[in-house]
C-alpha cells in the first residue's frame, strides 16, 4: 500500500506540473483515491494490482449522481496514469451510473457587456472572442494568429480536428490594436512571449466577471453564443459545425430552445398553421 500512497503523489505532481490542474481539482483527485485506498479492496495478484471498487461504491453510494461519478472518473484517470507508467492493474467494479445532463445558463447579454467594462485589455478580448466565436477553452489557448484569415479563423479542435468558424469584425479588430500594443510570437493570447494556459484564461474571465458579482465560467460564454444564434433563427445544423460537435444531437441537447421559439417555428412549418384562412 505504501507504494500505491507513493505512486499517488507523483499522480498529482503529474496533473499539477505536467497536466495543469488546478489547485481544487488535483485536491478533488487527492480525496477521491483517499476514499478508494481506505475502502476499495486492494490486493496484488501474481504482480498485478486488483482494485475492486464495489465496497467503495456502496460507501459512496448515498451521494449525488454527480459526485460519485466524479470520484469514479479521478480514480480512472489515476489507473491510466499507473497503466501508462508499466504497472498492471485490474480494475473491479467499475461500471459507469447515468448523471442526468445538466447545461450551464446563459449569461445575459447585458451582463457580459457589464463585464466588459470593467475587464483589462486581455481579458477583455478573451471574453469578447469566446462570446462571439463560441469557442472552447482549449481552442482559445491554442488559437494561433496565423490562422486568422478575413472573415475567418481556422480552429483546432477535439481529437486534433480543424474546423473554420466566422470571426467579426469586432474580434478581428480587437486582436489587431492589442497585437499592435503588445506582439505575440505565435499566439493570440500571450504574456511576455508564452502562450497563456487555460487555467490562465478561465482565471482571468471569471476574476472579471466576479468583479460584478457574478459567477460565469469560459463554457458558459460558448453555451450563450450557441443559445443567442438558435433563439435568432440560426439552423441547428449550423450551429453544431460551428461549435465542433460531432453530431447534431449533441447539439440538441446543449442548447434549448425557448418555448416561444419553438411555438414559432411550429406555426411557420406547419401546413395548416401557414393557411388558416384556406383551410377554413
Amino acid at each position: 500500500m505504501q507504494g500505491l500512497y507513493l505512486r499517488k503523489e507523483a499522480f498529482l505532481k503529474y496533473l499539477d506540473g505536467i497536466r495543469g490542474y488546478s489547485a481544487l481539482t488535483i485536491r478533488s483527485y487527492n480525496d477521491a483515491l483517499d476514499e478508494m485506498m481506505r475502502y476499495a479492496e486492494i490486493s496484488t495478484e501474481k504482480n498485478d494490482l486488483a482494485i475492486n471498487l464495489m465496497p467503495l461504491r456502496l460507501k459512496i453510494a448515498p451521494l449525488k449522481p454527480k459526485t460519485v461519478s466524479a470520484k469514479l472518473s479521478a480514480i480512472r484517470s489515476f489507473v491510466k496514469y499507473l497503466r501508462q507508467e508499466g504497472v498492471s492493474v485490474e480494475l473491479r467494479g467499475d461500471e459507469s451510473i447515468k448523471v442526468p445532463k445538466t447545461l450551464p445558463k446563459p449569461i445575459a447579454h447585458e451582463h457580459i457587456v457589464h463585464a466588459l467594462s470593467y475587464a483589462d485589455p486581455l481579458s477583455k478580448l478573451a471574453i469578447v472572442v469566446l462570446y462571439t466565436m463560441g469557442l472552447r477553452i482549449s481552442e482559445l489557448s491554442n488559437m494561433r494568429i496565423a490562422d486568422i484569415a478575413e472573415q475567418w479563423c481556422r480552429v483546432r479542435g477535439k481529437g486534433a480536428k480543424e474546423r473554420d468558424v466566422p470571426m467579426p469584425e469586432l474580434a478581428k479588430s480587437m486582436i489587431g490594436a492589442y497585437h499592435a500594443a503588445h506582439p505575440s510570437k505565435e499566439y493570440v493570447f500571450e504574456l511576455e512571449g508564452q502562450k497563456l494556459s487555460e487555467n490562465s484564461l478561465r482565471y482571468m474571465i471569471t476574476k472579471t466577471f466576479a468583479e460584478i458579482g457574478i459567477k460565469v465560467t469560459p463554457h458558459q460564454l460558448r453555451h450563450t453564443y450557441a443559445t443567442e444564434l438558435l433563439n435568432n433563427g440560426a439552423r441547428i445544423a449550423d450551429v453544431s459545425e460551428l461549435l465542433g460537435h460531432a453530431s447534431m444531437a449533441t447539439t440538441q441537447i446543449y442548447t434549448k430552445l425557448g418555448n416561444a421559439l419553438k411555438m414559432d417555428h411550429y406555426l411557420k412549418s406547419h401546413p395548416l398553421c401557414q393557411n388558416r384562412e384556406d383551410a377554413e
